[in-house]
């Protein structure tokens, strides 16, 4: 599979690589309880935001099973949020994507423009024939968002993980290629 050409543009959104100067902003959101709610990790301290901005710097292509595709989202030169695409399985056939997004972006529909411009990276250029978000099941707002781009909620997983001191439901939206043709 050859690089994807980045940055990609939007009709409002550029969705570019990650840079070392992105940490205060990525940190502006990614420290705020209120995202940090239905992500993994408790809300991160600048040096977190600053080794995963490190790191994310380096997720440029989906090349094999631990790699990533990370791409920060910009409107009017302003940071409002984030993606990530990973395969989920050595096929790299099946991706699944995550995202994050400043609060002050809600209610634009910038999670929505680029979460199906990355759609569509993970179809066209990755060459995915499915991509899943997981989602603890209370995130009515992602549960949305994937509803808005056409993902279909495939499952509701009663008490599937172990996050923040509490066994949380997992919901599980799909969406397949030939599901995406024409969007």
């Amino acid at each position: 599979m050859s690089d994807l050409a980045l940055p990609i543009r939007t009709e409002r959104l550029l969705l570019r690589q990650y840079r070392a100067d992105d940490v205060d902003a990525l940190h502006a959101y990614y420290s705020d309880p209120v995202v940090a709610r239905y992500i993994p990790w408790e809300p991160w301290t600048r040096e977190f935001t600053a080794e995963m901005v490190g790191k994310r710097i380096h997720h440029t292509s989906i090349t094999g099973i631990g790699s990533r595709l990370a791409v920060v989202v910009e409107h009017r030169g302003e940071v409002v949020g984030d993606l990530i695409l990973w395969p989920a399985d050595e096929t790299l056939s099946r991706g699944e994507l995550g995202w994050a997004f400043h609060p002050s972006a809600s209610g634009h529909g910038f999670a929505t423009e680029a979460v199906r411009a990355f759609l569509g990276v993970a179809f066209e250029h990755c060459g995915m024939h499915r991509v899943i978000a997981q989602l603890n099941a209370l995130n009515g707002a992602s549960a949305r968002l994937c509803e808005r781009v056409g993902m279909v909620k495939e499952a509701h997983l009663r008490r599937d993980y172990w996050t923040k001191g509490v066994w949380a439901d997992n919901v599980i939206y799909g969406l397949l290629a030939e599901e995406w043709q024409g969007r």
